[in-house]
């Protein structure tokens, strides 16, 4: 029995989370049929709502808990999993992101005796998924889903790269589940080749994550790229595995809950229907291939970690996915070549970030907003799944949605500022493709809502305050008798080019018009 005590680890992250006030503990009892996932729900309808930590879930016995909604809508918990702390806004998130996501650190190997994660095991015939509090979300959900919050580790056949995802796992029986992937993820991938050589595939499988391997499991990166080294450079500090015992793969060693299983070539079971994070139901029940669990490992007092897939704010993935996807975007753009980037900001609200980005730039030349639209929407951290496209000037937040409707209604013309693509990369999971067999495919709206290029130098200046008047108002904010913080704004007068924009001023002391 390991007896270390894991300084990064889920625990750690609670308390640091609880002392922020953004942890609820649920010590009455609750039903794991529906009833967690509803009350989940109906909190986090408010933004920035706590994570839920369920300590007395019904028919199970004490110490057996489930922590719901990691992230969900909180900059604070997402920040301090970012080693960055409780404050930052989601700006400065993205910012944070930007750099994380492309540092590196390679995991560190710690002995089994040392490993958490192993202080309870089961094997063969001992191994039971219903030992653990599985919720079943919704009433339409066709059964109970271990895997949300999850993470899945495989290994490529060919190479020997490890990757690591969330996908989705529904408990078929004591032993198995049903592992759901979509067409050009990794695992998927992995486990064509491994069946082409008639040999099953590995799998290690987490269901009780450290925030840090949750936030870099749900990111798309390169095939060859581990994302244990990602979830090392978030952190800045590298992740502690250890050796399977029942696989050639790693296990997270302070992991709360942990399974060792294969995907043996062409097993499938029914499979679903879940309520996913578009607000729908995801694909019918369908064939789905079968993870066979052949070891269980678990911490003592296990924490189940779930995620509730749901329309926003109520989806846990949808901060998460937005600040990454934001940041990846931005880091493409860059890598690119594409200049004078002030700002990319993948709407939470537009199904978890994934459908909707707008890009905040200062045009330099003929055609950059287009050009900026266009790679936007194919490069690799923001190709799946997306569909609006909005280009912003320098002078537009893109993440305050009333400043890009703004310029939405002020400087983009439909007929001349709008242009489609057509079959690109999306997801079965999209209710609004049809016929179903067609969702694989998908087409995006590229928006340019800047001021036109060609007629930039006669495009009418927009209105502002000078900036020692609104210093003024700041000033006597108190003493006004307004009880909210004042907001930023995005430009002052002397930044809108207007005459008399360098202070010129009549005798009277107003502009001149």
């Amino acid at each position: 029995m390991a007896q270390r005590s894991m300084q990064h680890d889920l625990r750690a992250w609670l308390s640091e989370v609880e002392q922020a006030d953004s942890l609820k503990r649920i010590d009455s009892e609750v039903d794991w049929d529906e009833e967690m996932a509803a009350i989940t729900y109906v909190s986090h309808k408010e933004e920035g709502a706590p994570a839920l930590l369920f300590e007395n879930v019904k028919d199970y016995p004490e110490g057996y808990r489930v922590l719901f909604n990691m992230f969900s809508s909180s900059p604070t918990r997402l920040g301090i999993a970012m080693r960055e702390g409780p404050d930052l806004g989601e700006h400065d998130l993205i910012q944070s992101a930007r750099d994380k996501l492309t540092a590196r650190k390679e995991p560190e190997q710690v002995s089994q005796d040392d490993a958490a994660v192993f202080e309870n095991t089961d094997e063969g015939d001992d191994v039971d998924l219903w030992k653990f509090p599985v919720p079943k979300m919704w009433p339409g959900d066709g059964g109970r889903f271990i895997g949300t919050a999850d993470l899945t580790i495989t290994r490529n056949p060919e190479t020997g790269a490890l990757n690591m995802g969330t996908y989705r796992q529904m408990i078929h029986n004591e032993n198995q589940t049903g592992l759901f992937t979509s067409p050009g993820k990794d695992l998927r991938l992995h486990m064509k080749k491994a069946w082409a050589k008639g040999e099953p595939l590995e799998v290690v499988a987490v269901y009780g994550v450290l925030p840090e391997l949750y936030l870099a499991s749900q990111l798309t990166f390169g095939e060859d790229l581990s994302e244990l080294e990602v979830a090392g450079g978030i952190r800045d500090a590298p992740i502690e595995v250890t050796e399977g015992q029942i696989t050639d793969l790693p296990i997270p060693a302070n992991a709360e809950i942990a399974v060792e299983g294969k995907l043996y070539p062409n097993e499938q079971k029914m499979e679903g229907p879940f309520g996913e994070f578009t607000g729908y139901y995801g694909r019918p029940e369908e064939p789905a291939e079968v993870h066979t669990v052949e070891a269980v490992h678990h911490r003592d007092d296990p924490i189940l970690t779930c995620a509730l897939m749901a329309d926003y704010p109520g989806c846990d993935i949808n901060l998460t996915y937005s600040v990454g996807r934001s940041a990846r975007i931005w880091n493409d753009l860059d890598t690119l070549g594409i200049p004078g980037v002030k700002g990319v900001y993948a709407h939470p609200a537009g199904a978890s970030g994934m459908s909707m980005t707008v890009v905040s730039i200062e045009q330099q030349y003929a055609g950059h907003a287009n050009q900026a639209a266009t790679i936007a929407a194919q490069c690799p951290g923001g190709a799946y799944f997306s569909k609006f496209i909005v280009v912003v000037d320098e002078d537009v937040n893109p993440a305050d949605t009333n400043q890009v409707i703004w310029a939405m209604a002020t400087r983009w013309d439909a007929e001349q500022h709008t242009d489609m693509l057509t079959d690109t990369w999306s997801t079965p999971l999209d209710p609004s493709r049809n016929p179903p067999e067609d969702r694989p495919y998908g087409s995006q709206l590229l928006i340019d809502a800047t001021k036109e290029h060609k007629y930039i130098d006669d495009f009418p200046p927009r209105t502002a305050v000078r900036e020692e008047m609104y210093d003024n108002v700041v000033d006597r904010w108190d003493e006004l008798g307004f009880d909210f913080d004042p907001p930023s704004l995005p430009l002052f007068f002397a930044d809108t080019g207007t005459p008399g924009g360098s202070d010129d001023e009549t005798s009277d002391g107003h502009m001149e018009m």
